[in-house]
Order: structure tokens, then C-alpha cells, then sequence
């Protein structure tokens, strides 16, 4: 075994025990509103007051949770992360341990869907209050839902279990709102109460279209997968970029929302009929990504034009991503190596746990259970199941 290989495996294994001895709950970046302190003013009322409370809270240098009453929660994007991470060990070790360890996740999963809708959904376990939109707590959105059938979908290709796939095929009976700006363009809205034109959310829900509609061999939902594709490559800049989305204070480029689009896309090509029209789009996606967010050493940079801060999510979805795109690039494993030790190097706390993010002049360590465990825990297994092919 490689001492990088010993140090990735060190890092899996006690990550892994770490959100065990936790039940894989946790706080996370943007659960302020779950504040038992804040809901009980009249501010809870007000949408000014629920964004300035949830941008305090996450930007603080000091954790202010414990101190207004916010609970350790589980997460159900972040149990499909874990599900995720347990599906690529068992993949590796081939053993009934890791076999039952993946089944439980799901199962976990699948019981955290919400009620009320026509096929499965999952949402965030906090009130959510963004720039565009308000999401309640228990309002299905986009990102969780798509990340628990990313989780079912392979599930049902690794056990060939027929819940995993009917669960996951539920999700594509769901009427979530979508802007059809052409006859063969989609983008789909982040959450029934929103029509705010996100490209990597939309993205996400192609993937799910797309994955579920190879399995299943339903034409319509591959059709619909590369009306959402095409909608994303309209909008590609000149440089081979996306912004987050559409609106004016969408406007900004990060790394981890681009790597949503390229895994994505990449997905969506690889189970389309027309997936030439989108290569393109792809591989120049892939280069401006490639070229403007790492710095030499594997440092995983926030914005284009800013490293800071260096957040361990974004160097977790960069290693899924380079995987994922190793057909476009025969150092992507080299690449995805060297992210993760930088960040196992400055990001990792000694009791096993990753810190939320290095900034300019501190460094913030709260241990985040979905935005910052559960992806670093799915980009470990990821690498150690690519390492052993």
C-alpha cells in the first residue's frame, strides 16, 4: 500500500468512526432558522430578519448554535452522501459488512422522505431563506431529493433491488415547476415555490431523468434529461463557465457548483442519444475548471478569482468530480490525489473530523456533518474504490 493510499485509508477510517459515534448528525452551514432562540421573537416572521440571521450564524467566527438552541440533526442530502460513501466501499471490499452498512443508509434515506407529494421527495431539515426564495423546513427541494437518487440509483444497480429503483422512479412522477424558455429547453425550478433558474439544481434533476430513464428504458425521460442539458450549455459563457444562475445576484462562479454541472452533464451524455451536441460544452466546462479553481499544491479555490476560503466541500466535490470525468483527462486520478492530501494536510482535524473552512487569516473548524463529513467521507471512498481498479 502507497503511503498516499495508507493516508487516504487512515483518513476514511477514522472519519467514518467519527459520524458514527454521532448517528451522522450534526449542524450544518445554513440551519440558523432552527434556532429555538430565533423562532421564538417575531423576527421568525420576517424575511429580512431569517437572512440576516442565517448569514450571521454561517459567517461568524465564533459558533453562535449551542448558544441560541440550534439542534444536531440529521440531514437527509447528507445521509445520501454517507449512503453514497458506503456504496463505493462496499464496491471495493465486496464483504456482508459493508453490504449491510450501505442497506442501512438506505434505508435511512428512504424513511426520511417527505409526505405529501406524488412521488418521493426529500428536503433540507431547516428552514432555508435565500436571496430568491423561502423553503420551509419539510419543503422538497432539488439538490436533496437528486442526491437521494443518485444514492438509490446506484444502489439498485449494485444490489439489483427493485425498491431502490421504483423509489428512485417515484421521483420522476413528481409536477416540479420548470421555465421552458424553448421547445427544447428545460430548466427546473429548486423547489415548488420558487421559479429562480438554478443551472446546476436543474442539472441534478436532468441526472435523475436521465439515470432513472436508462434503467427503466423510457424514452420521454431521456428527452427530458437533454431539454435540461441543453438549457445549462445555452447558457455557458464564452470562457467555458457558468454562473450560478440567471438572476442578478446569481451572477458569481464557484468551484463545487461547477463541478455539480460537469458531473452531471457528464452523466447525462453518457446515457443520451444526442450526447455529442453536448461534449463540447463539456470538455471546455472542464478545462476552465481544471485551469482556474487548484492552485499547484491541490489547493481547492472557492471562487475563479478568489482562494479563499479554502472549503473542504469544495475540495471533496472536486475529487467526485475529477473521477467522474477521467475519460476526459488521463491525469484526473492524479488530480483528484492531490486535492485530497491537500486537504487531509489543512483541513483535517487529529480526532478524524474536517473543518469547515480555512480563511484568510483563521481557520474555521467547525465540523459540519452534511456540507463538509458527509462529502469528504463520499470523495475518501470514492478515491480508495478508484485506487483498487
Amino acid at each position: 500500500m502507497s503511503h498516499d493510499t495508507d493516508r487516504v485509508e487512515k483518513a476514511y477510517t477514522q472519519l467514518l468512526s467519527w459520524c458514527r459515534e454521532r448517528d451522522f448528525a450534526g449542524h450544518d452551514p445554513f440551519d440558523a432558522l432552527n434556532s429555538r432562540l430565533f423562532q421564538s421573537t417575531p423576527l421568525a416572521r420576517s424575511r429580512n430578519a431569517r437572512l440576516l440571521w442565517t448569514q450571521l450564524v454561517k459567517r461568524s467566527p465564533a459558533d453562535l448554535r449551542n448558544l441560541s438552541s440550534v439542534p444536531t440533526e440529521r440531514n437527509s442530502k447528507g445521509i445520501a452522501l454517507f449512503a453514497l460513501a458506503q456504496l463505493a466501499t462496499h464496491r471495493r471490499l465486496r464483504t456482508s459488512a459493508s453490504e449491510a452498512d450501505a442497506r442501512t443508509l438506505l434505508a435511512d434515506l428512504i424513511s426520511m422522505r417527505l409526505e405529501g407529494y406524488n412521488g418521493a421527495a426529500w428536503g433540507y431539515n431547516f428552514d432555508w431563506q435565500s436571496r430568491n426564495f423561502f423553503a420551509p423546513r419539510g419543503t422538497a427541494t432539488i439538490v436533496p431529493t437528486a442526491f437521494a437518487a443518485r444514492a438509490l440509483i446506484e444502489a439498485a444497480r449494485e444490489f439489483q433491488d427493485e425498491q431502490y429503483l421504483s423509489t428512485a422512479r417515484s421521483i420522476c412522477a413528481r409536477d416540479l415547476p420548470f421555465t421552458a424558455p424553448a421547445d427544447d429547453q428545460i430548466c427546473f425550478s429548486y423547489s415548488p415555490e420558487s421559479d429562480t433558474q438554478i443551472f446546476n439544481a436543474s442539472l441534478l434533476a436532468g441526472e435523475v431523468l436521465a439515470e432513472v430513464g436508462a434503467l427503466t428504458g423510457e424514452r420521454r425521460l431521456l428527452e427530458m434529461a437533454e431539454k435540461t442539458a441543453r438549457y445549462v450549455v445555452h447558457h455557458q459563457r464564452e470562457d467555458g463557465s457558468w454562473t450560478y444562475g440567471t438572476g442578478p445576484s446569481q451572477q458569481w462562479v464557484d468551484n463545487f457548483h461547477t463541478a455539480y454541472v460537469l458531473y452531471s452533464l457528464s452523466r447525462i451524455i453518457k446515457t443520451s442519444s444526442v450526447g455529442d451536441e453536448f461534449g463540447e460544452a463539456l470538455r471546455r466546462g472542464y478545462e476552465y475548471w481544471r485551469k482556474t479553481f487548484f492552485l499547484a499544491d491541490g489547493w481547492p479555490k472557492y471562487y475563479h478569482d478568489d482562494p479563499y476560503p479554502a472549503d473542504a466541500h469544495a475540495g471533496a466535490s472536486a475529487v467526485v468530480t475529477f473521477l467522474e470525468l477521467a475519460e476526459l483527462d488521463p491525469n484526473s486520478l492524479q488530480l483528484a490525489e492531490d486535492v485530497a492530501r491537500w486537504t487531509i494536510q489543512n483541513l483535517r482535524d487529529e480526532r478524524g473530523f474536517f473543518y469547515y473552512q480555512k480563511r484568510r487569516f483563521y481557520t474555521v473548524r467547525k465540523p459540519f456533518m452534511r456540507w463538509t463529513q458527509s462529502w469528504m467521507l463520499y470523495a475518501l471512498a470514492r478515491l480508495l474504490e478508484m485506487r483498487c481498479l
